[in-house]
């Protein structure tokens, strides 16, 4: 999902279909604008945001764009994008707004299991303080429906609740391009304009549209999560490379040590059982 794409025989490649892609992201783009109060768009500074913002820019105009951005600083993004993402939003005229998962932490509304955890599953609790704090009620996102299976069943507007929760009967129907955007007060929705698109549309209609993009973005690093994690923590060799610097790769775990816990009942516990029977020395935990 996140491996780059060759981009030598983009040349060979139709994209005539992006014209229908940007028509309709530029289409969802005013929707927004038009229907909501508090509409913002998500900016990571990545190649799907990046793409967005030059929807947008095509959709309303330079400096001329109705709502803010709004970034999720996990405290690790590289230096790169951080800049390019000021760069752009001041070239653009648009307003940026910047909230910070170490904020988060310092109130005490995030705590990291350990100094190593990833703060990436943490962005969605800043992100409901910050939505709490601007009274948000749309937030525009990168996401596709080829990236996973959970995205996959997602509508282009997205309804959550009012504690930001996805609830698949409160979800509505889409038909013809009519969207339904009434709201109950505290509710809001997350809009999803490259719903429809590919990661090789993506590429393509950057290659298109000469959109500059970030150099960490194209850095093998950002392919594995598009930031950088504490210090160290990308430094360990894996088990291949011990084996080629001439180290014994870590022993797994034992299974009883690892996650074997004997339940009275269920698979688990037959699994268990079966388990004991073959090796008695087995205890239970």
């Amino acid at each position: 999902m996140n491996a780059m794409t060759d981009t030598s025989h983009f040349d060979l490649l139709s994209n005539q279909h992006l014209d229908a892609l940007e028509e309709e992201t530029i289409f969802i783009l005013r929707e927004v604008a038009a229907a909501f109060e508090r509409p913002t768009l998500l900016f990571s500074g990545g190649k799907d945001s990046l793409v967005m913002l030059k929807c947008a820019e095509k959709a309303f105009g330079a400096g001329r764009i109705p709502y803010p951005l709004l970034m999720i600083d996990t405290g690790h993004n590289f230096h790169e994008v951080t800049d390019f993402r000021d760069f752009r939003a001041k070239e653009l005229g648009a307003e940026l707004i910047v909230r910070s998962v170490e904020d988060s932490m310092a109130r005490g509304t995030v705590r990291l299991a350990h100094p190593g955890e990833s703060r990436n599953v943490h962005q969605s609790v800043t992100l409901l303080e910050a939505i709490d704090e601007f009274r948000f009620d749309a937030l525009i996102g990168g996401a596709r429906r080829d990236e996973e299976k959970a995205r996959a069943k997602e509508r282009i507007f997205s309804h959550r609740d009012s504690f930001g929760q996805w609830q698949p009967k409160a979800q509505r129907p889409e038909l013809w391009t009519l969207f339904n955007t009434r709201l109950q007060p505290g509710e809001h929705f997350r809009v999803f304009p490259i719903s429809n698109w590919t990661e090789l549309d993506v590429w393509q209609y950057i290659e298109r549209e000469k959109i500059a993009l970030p150099s960490a973005v194209l850095h093998p690093q950002a392919r594995r999560g598009g930031a950088q994690g504490p210090a160290g923590a990308g430094d360990r060799p894996d088990a291949r490379q011990r084996r080629r610097n001439g180290r014994k790769p870590r022993r797994a775990l034992p299974h009883r040590g690892r996650h074997h816990l004997h339940l009275p009942g269920g698979k688990h516990g037959r699994q268990c059982r079966r388990h004991r029977d073959r090796n008695p020395g087995c205890r239970r935990e």
